[in-house]
């Protein structure tokens, strides 16, 4: 189905209006200073909602609603980790990044473990980015390729490099204004998208609350001790992990603290961007609901080849009158957009700080490491265009992404917080590195090794992965300790 012509107007103006205005940025964003940490002078309301507009990718826009139409609110749970994310980064994250003064988030690791464990975090961080931008990417041509009829992939291609264009012009600086902009623009879609929901079902509200009720539809899982299925409590420590390393060690997020001007504004933007997710997120997840009961009511009106993620876009080309489709469709680009651009800059970012300075040339000027940037972000756009074009197909892209999310990771926030909370050294985290890599790759490949195979739900690979590397480098360090107080005394 192609979009009426109205519909097409409204999304081209909104593109070619992010596109321009993240451009307009360049005049500000020529020196590497500015292109990855906007000369430090951001305002924290700003800050935050560029933090808000990250965490609400497409990811957030289409899979949630399809997981709750699907089955049930249970990855809401990921959510209730946030305060005590925002609470821990406040106030020990934000102070010891901000005082170091590093753009990089892994600078410090060198000093504490020596070069490996600087690049260990700089290449799992790389992956997990590669992973971040292949799904968003793949939501968003999901849903317009619905719309448009074009290909899957001609719109990742197309939706790829117009984000490229302007997060290679803009910096940082182009990508927390964007984000901010986003933000407002997709959480408006969602409020349109409910009050039409409310309108269109007969009963409304009340009837809505009834169907769910009666499928279950506002359950959040299992309260049960499985740790082989994706119950309320494994979720949650999904959740708690999975936060602590958004806010603790990832790049884009430590970017935003380096960028802000004071510590009070790097502290706001934390608690805007927590503290807002979780109702954020809830109206997506009621979304999804409430499209299980506009169709439960009237299935005549759903094909029974749509089904998951692609619930929503169907219900946006079929239901919304002309004008606001072209909003939502806005929306959800808005989505997508503010997500990537934020990953193409950090990654960028700690190539150039962590691989290009530190290993290729020391001492490079301002217009060298600029061509580095521009290059970098360039490079890694066309990596996560082709992640996207490799999971077409994926059956659910939540899971795909919370899985990716998982392997890539590699427990980067079990060897941060040896580094941070214990005295082990060099020869304890190798140690425990090597136990979590080893226990990460066990559960996400053994799958059909009959005995060997891991009983555990995937979503505690990242999990098990910090707290081996934790646990065992603090044992093995105490041990360590414990033979050369006995060979002192001998």
């Amino acid at each position: 189905m192609k979009l009426p012509f109205t519909d097409l107007v409204v999304l081209l103006v909104y593109l070619g209006g992010i596109v321009l205005f993240g451009s307009w940025f360049v005049r500000k964003s020529k020196k590497p200073d500015a292109f990855m940490a906007a000369n430090r002078s951001l305002s924290g309301w700003i800050v935050g909602l560029s933090i808000i507009g990250t965490y609400i990718s497409s990811i957030s826009f289409l899979a949630n609603p399809g997981k709750a139409f699907m089955s049930n609110w249970n990855p809401m749970v990921f959510s209730f980790s946030l305060p005590l994310a925002a609470w821990l980064a406040t106030r020990y994250f934000v102070p010891f990044y901000r005082k170091g003064g590093e753009i990089s988030a892994y600078h410090h690791l060198e000093f504490r473990f020596g070069p490996w464990a600087r690049l260990y975090a700089v290449v799992m961080y790389l992956l997990t980015q590669m992973a971040r931008i292949g799904t968003i990417l793949y939501l968003v041509a999901l849903t317009m390729t619905t719309f448009t009829g074009f290909s899957i992939q001609t719109i990742i291609i197309v939706t790829g490099v117009l984000v490229i264009i302007y997060t290679i012009l803009g910096g940082i600086e182009a990508v927390i204004w964007t984000d901010a902009i986003q933000t407002v623009v997709l959480v408006v879609g969602a409020i349109i998208s409910i009050g039409i929901l409310l309108v269109d079902i007969p009963g409304g509200f009340g009837r809505i609350m009834d169907i769910a009720s009666a499928n279950a539809k506002f359950s959040l899982g299992s309260f049960g001790s499985s740790l082989a299925e994706p119950t309320f409590w494994v979720v949650l420590v999904y959740g708690v992990t999975i936060n602590l390393q958004n806010f603790g060690i990832d790049q884009g997020y430590i970017q935003r603290y380096i960028a802000a001007r004071s510590d009070k504004d790097a502290r706001l933007s934390v608690w805007m961007g927590a503290l807002s997710y979780i109702p954020i997120s809830a109206m997506f997840f009621f979304i999804g609901t409430a499209l299980f009961a506009f169709y439960s009511i009237q299935p005549d009106l759903l094909p029974a080849s749509i089904e998951g993620d692609s619930v929503f876009p169907y219900f946006i080309v079929n239901e919304l009158p002309v004008g606001l489709t072209g909003l939502i469709i806005a929306a959800l680009f808005a989505a997508a957009m503010s997500t990537i651009d934020s990953s193409l800059n950090s990654s960028a970012t700690i190539i150039l700080q962590d691989i290009y300075k530190r290993y290729v040339r020391p001492g490079a000027g301002d217009k060298e490491s600029m061509r580095v940037l521009y290059g970098a972000t360039l490079l890694w756009g066309v990596i996560g265009t082709g992640m996207a074009l490799a999971m077409i197909g994926a059956e659910s892209a939540l899971d795909t992404w919370w899985e990716y999310a998982s392997i890539f990771s590699g427990g980067m926030l079990g060897l941060f917080l040896l580094g941070l909370i214990s005295r082990a050294e060099n020869p304890a985290a190798v140690t425990g590195v090597s136990c979590g890599v080893l226990i990460i790759l066990w559960m996400s490949v053994s799958s059909g090794w009959g005995t060997f195979s891991s009983p555990f739900h995937n979503f505690l690979a990242i999990v098990f992965g910090t707290l081996a590397i934790l646990l065992v480098g603090i044992i093995v360090s105490r041990i360590r300790k414990k033979l050369q107080l006995e060979e002192e005394v001998v």
